[in-house]
């Protein structure tokens, strides 16, 4: 068996993925969360990796290759010569992992504990509780036997 691509048509890649699936192909679809700034506040967000495309491991004398351009949602196999155009498995196992290793690195997320690193409250503890536009955070921080909600800059503070 080998990967290869399928351009599926735009905003369908749910549906091609849902119609290839039904006909019991092996499908991979990568899809990432970016942070994007709408409104001053910072959203997480899925995106496919790659935009228009998807991945299916089939053998080429797999039956099924006659159905792929009638898949709705599907707009044709990636070829090269009118033969489909094979992906080596390590390609799509270093994808896997890439997205594996992205998802442990994460970023800060609510609750995380923080450790002050400048400023007025440096050498305090504090834990995150959302972004506060691009390059600030809102912390809450134990200071006169209070929590306090305060916004500083990202670079003031690290996980800790």
């Amino acid at each position: 068996m080998a990967w290869y691509a399928l351009q599926h048509k735009p905003a369908q890649a749910a549906r091609a993925l849902a119609n290839l699936e039904n006909q019991g192909i092996e499908c991979f679809f990568p899809e990432i969360d970016v942070e994007t700034i709408q409104q001053g506040k910072r959203r997480m967000r899925r995106e496919p990796l790659f935009r228009g495309y998807l991945f299916i491991n089939l053998e080429l004398t797999d039956p099924v290759w006659h159905k792929l351009r009638s898949t709705r949602g599907v707009v044709r196999v990636v070829s090269f010569g009118n033969r489909p155009a094979p992906i080596a498995d390590e390609v799509i196992e270093g994808i896997r992992e890439g997205l594996e290793s992205a998802a442990e690195a994460g970023g800060i997320h609510k609750g995380d504990k923080l450790e002050i690193l400048e400023g007025p409250f440096r050498g305090l503890n504090a834990v995150f509780q959302e972004y506060d536009g691009e390059t600030r955070a809102m912390v809450l921080i134990d200071f006169l036997q209070k929590q306090h909600r305060v916004s500083m800059d990202l670079d003031q503070v690290r996980p800790g």
